[in-house]
């Protein structure tokens, strides 16, 4: 299957493109796949909710000036990795977030990379695997040793271009989501989702 490429638009336009394909993890050998069905546009320096507003630049976020095609994966609370993809051109400073998945290959590895020998007070069901960004990389084993991945040439990490493309009614926008800070960005519908699809985050 042929690896999706198409990482040099605008933030919003990959975001839009990325549903429906496939994030691939190669994890012990093993193939770790989902269907990409919930992301977030990060559209830089004038948006007060990237980490890169206002041209801020450290060492946690350096990879997202890389040029799009590359992972920026960075850590929240302290325990929670998430992963986005750089778009646009090198300095642009935009990112797409993987918020969800649908599983699709290696489940059963999946399940004990989340449960990590811990025993869960109740089942963890298929949809609530990789329902939300700091789930999903839990699932797919990914942290910040991907962090500057290249996504185009990567043996461990990449997206593939699914044949079928999702229709552009299936998609849904709304505001992102724990961006509160953000103030008017806040507001602004950049979460896209698949329509009435059960592996989104909430």
């Amino acid at each position: 299957m042929m690896r999706f490429t198409q990482f040099e638009d605008d933030a919003v336009t990959v975001a839009r493109n990325l549903l429906g394909q496939r994030l691939v993890r190669v994890f012990d050998g093993e193939r770790l796949s989902g269907t990409i069905v919930e992301v977030e546009a990060y559209l830089g320096l004038h948006d007060a909710a990237a980490h890169t507003f206002n041209g801020r630049r450290t060492a946690r976020n350096e990879s997202m000036y890389l040029p799009g095609g590359h992972a920026y994966v960075y850590m929240i609370y302290g325990i929670h990795h998430c992963l986005n993809v750089v778009c646009g051109a090198a300095g642009d400073g935009t990112a797409v977030l993987i918020r969800a998945l649908e599983p699709l290959e290696a489940c059963e590895t999946m399940l004990r990379n989340r449960v990590g020998g811990r025993t869960l007070r109740r089942e963890l069901k298929k949809h609530d695997l990789c329902s939300g960004p700091g789930k999903l990389t839990q699932a797919m084993a990914i942290d910040r040793d991907f962090d500057g991945e290249s996504l185009t040439d990567s043996s461990r990490l990449w997206i593939e271009q699914e044949v079928v493309s999702v229709a552009h009614d299936s998609i849904v926008s709304s505001p992102r989501i724990g961006v509160d800070y953000a103030g008017e960005w806040a507001k602004e519908p950049l979460r896209f989702f698949l329509r009435h699809n059960v592996f989104l985050s909430c």
